[in-house]
């Protein structure tokens, strides 16, 4: 029997006999807040716990962010300073692939930002974000969002905005006001977080011209579903709006809105926490835990014209076993969580830890066999919550590989890179406003 033939019979052996534990009720909880680092405080550091020292990982964090935020323009940094406007600084993160400037990357930098305390960044990120990609115009239909795609002279590729920029956006402003205080007008990040947090629920239905085409557009949620939508444009049910995304749940950002947010809605995000929990479990796949790019509400796979891989674990999915993983080391209320990352985990190892590939079906095929480091990054994060016998190996390929630096893989894979080293080291915390 060949060695892979012998894991995938592994996987399924090991999914078989957890086949009962997906349904059975959660452990006690010793408090609405859980378990997890919100209740205790205490994050995991496992560069810590694999023998690195603080001051190791301290210096890796440092030495990834240099490269990243103030490296060489042509070959390293995505941060780009541009001058300043009325506000102050003014700086954006670059898509380097396809030279453009987008919501995700622009949320994704400013929750670095706050993590590692870089008020000046952080502020020069979202005045850009205001400044050329956020709609303000009343008669927009996209009024209360951002853009999801600019040029690089803040012109807009589209105007139509992308659900996780906004759900970054939204806890990273919450931080920065636990962190430094409420300032001024643009400044007053709190103010601003409750206000997109109040825009992606409550979005009237408004229809209109989006750069010469009708749009239709609404808020980002299923109401009916308390479940974060892929887009909130499209027609209502349809399009966009018909699905969901699994790498665009974050239940461990949606507790702190419950608890945080304007006191109207907190009851929805605690449900909406609840929600995506169950989704993660609906979506992954039984055997190798691995879920699609995009989501029908039931957690079946979406085939859609745009995206060949939409079905198929890709460069979405990468993210969502970091999702439910840094979800359990923050609030530990669903230990299906932990089930899911030794899934994923066993079906990575049995592919090879150093040779997996990046793009697979849900049950296992190779897609795309080459290597990527933004899925070794949150492979590793996925430790987090593991119990899985390799989880050490996964979070030291993280801390082995060099900080990403190729042309098609220095945005996405380099932010992710950078995230998952905050989050596997402990230093990516939870600040609660004043």
């Amino acid at each position: 029997m060949r060695l892979h033939t012998f894991f995938i019979l592994v996987l399924f052996l090991f999914a078989t006999s957890c086949t009962h534990t997906t349904t059975v009720q959660k452990t006690p909880e010793t408090s609405r807040d859980g378990n997890g680092a919100y209740a205790t405080k205490k994050y995991r550091n496992l560069f810590l716990e694999s023998g690195h020292t603080q001051q190791e990982i301290d210096a890796k964090i440092a030495a990834a962010y240099q490269q990243l935020f103030h490296g060489d323009s042509a070959t390293q940094t995505l941060y780009f300073p541009v001058g300043q406007n009325a506000a102050g600084p003014l700086a954006y993160i670059l898509d380097v692939n396809n030279n453009d400037i987008r919501s995700e990357g622009m949320s994704y930098g400013m929750m670095i930002a706050v993590q590692l305390d870089k008020k000046e960044e952080f502020n020069a990120l979202w005045n850009y974000a205001l400044s050329y990609s956020y709609i303000n115009k009343p008669e927009h239909p996209c009024e209360g969002y951002f853009a999801w795609s600019l040029k690089r002279d803040g012109t807009p590729n589209s105007e139509t905005p992308a659900s996780d920029g906004e759900e970054y956006f939204i806890t990273a402003l919450y931080f920065a006001s636990a962190r430094w205080g409420n300032g001024e007008g643009i400044y007053n990040y709190k103010a601003w977080a409750d206000k997109i947090l109040t825009t992606i629920r409550h979005h009237p239905e408004k229809t209109g011209q989006v750069m010469g085409k009708t749009e239709t557009v609404g808020p980002m949620m299923s109401e009916e579903r308390k479940m974060i939508l892929f887009v909130p444009n499209g027609p209502p049910n349809g399009g966009g709006r018909g699905f969901s995304d699994p790498s665009y749940h974050l239940p461990h950002f949606y507790e702190l809105w419950a608890r945080w947010g304007p006191e109207a809605d907190r009851s929805f995000w605690a449900a909406a926490a609840d929600t995506s929990r169950n989704y993660f479990v609906k979506a992954a796949h039984p055997v190798t835990g691995l879920a699609p790019d995009y989501g029908h509400f039931d957690g079946r796979p979406v085939v859609v014209s745009w995206n060949k891989n939409s079905k198929n674990f890709a460069y979405d999915s990468w993210r969502t076993a970091m999702n439910w993983s840094v979800d359990w080391v923050w609030w530990q209320k669903d230990p299906r969580q932990q089930q899911l990352s030794n899934r994923i985990q066993s079906f990575f190892y049995s592919q090879g830890i150093k040779t997996y590939g990046s793009v697979y079906t849900l049950d296992g095929q190779a897609v795309n066999a080459s290597q990527a480091q933004g899925l070794v990054a949150t492979n590793a994060a996925a430790s987090l919550a593991a119990t899985h016998p390799a989880a050490k190996e996964f979070s030291e390929a993280l801390w082995n590989q060099p900080v990403p630096s190729s042309f098609g893989g220095r945005y996405y894979s380099g932010l992710l890179h950078m995230m998952c080293l905050l989050h596997c080291s402990g230093q990516f915390r939870i600040y609660e406003p004043k």
